[in-house]
């Protein structure tokens, strides 16, 4: 399956199902995990910019943590988050909201690009995932983590394995290692039998570590 199908921002993607049941049939885990959250899927608000602001706010801290900071944020925008607001609100009032200075530069930054245009952001649901990834990298304060959730959330890419993400290799360990350390390469050789929905299996097993729905 190509990794540039068609993705519906403001719903469950069209491939979600067909991925649910090669899921279950390859994988012991996710035929018991599955289950638990049948209903839910990847749901993004399918702006760019607010996605990849999101993705920096969620850096290294919990989903709760973030989702308190965002909606700080938010407020401080005065709920239309857009490339200006952010500006208007600046440095100061971004750590007011509860940024550190970097990540509060970061997404000053961030909306400099989108404001200055600077980005394409018209282009990337029409590139594979490794040349998104590519573009977004060179923003600063976007890593790959913060790319690979952007693949995720916005462009509902079907077959993203963030190897970087804590909750995925915490959720790898506990219910393939038996809550052993793992390695990458160890995630990686697991993840085989989800291709080509790696996307599908780590939303499950976020969900077996924190039923609060991430939406960026």
């Amino acid at each position: 399956m190509s990794s540039l199908q068609a993705h519906e921002p403001n719903g469950k993607p069209h491939y979600w199902e067909d991925a649910v049941g090669h899921l279950i049939k390859k994988d012991r885990i996710m035929k018991r995990l599955i289950p638990l959250n049948r209903e839910g899927s990847v749901e993004s608000r399918g702006d760019p910019f607010m996605t990849l602001a999101r993705s920096i706010v969620g850096q290294q801290i919990s989903v709760k943590a973030a989702e308190s900071v965002w909606q700080r944020v938010l407020k401080g925008c005065g709920r239309r988050f857009t490339p200006l607001t952010v500006q208007r609100l600046g440095l100061d009032g971004l750590r007011t909201c509860g940024l550190s200075l970097r990540k509060a530069e970061y997404v000053t930054d961030l909306a400099g690009h989108f404001k200055n245009k600077l980005v394409k952001p018209q282009n990337w649901g029409h590139m594979e995932d490794e040349d998104v990834i590519k573009d977004l990298i060179a923003i600063r304060g976007v890593g790959r983590w913060t790319a690979e959730m952007f693949l995720i959330f916005n462009l509902q890419r079907p077959n993203v394995l963030p190897l970087d993400d804590v909750g995925l290799l915490k959720a790898i360990s506990l219910h393939y290692f038996s809550g052993e350390p793992v390695s990458r390469f160890e995630a990686r050789e697991v993840a085989e039998a989800w291709s080509p929905w790696c996307t599908v299996a780590t939303w499950y097993l976020w969900r077996s570590l924190d039923p609060i729905v991430v939406e960026y």
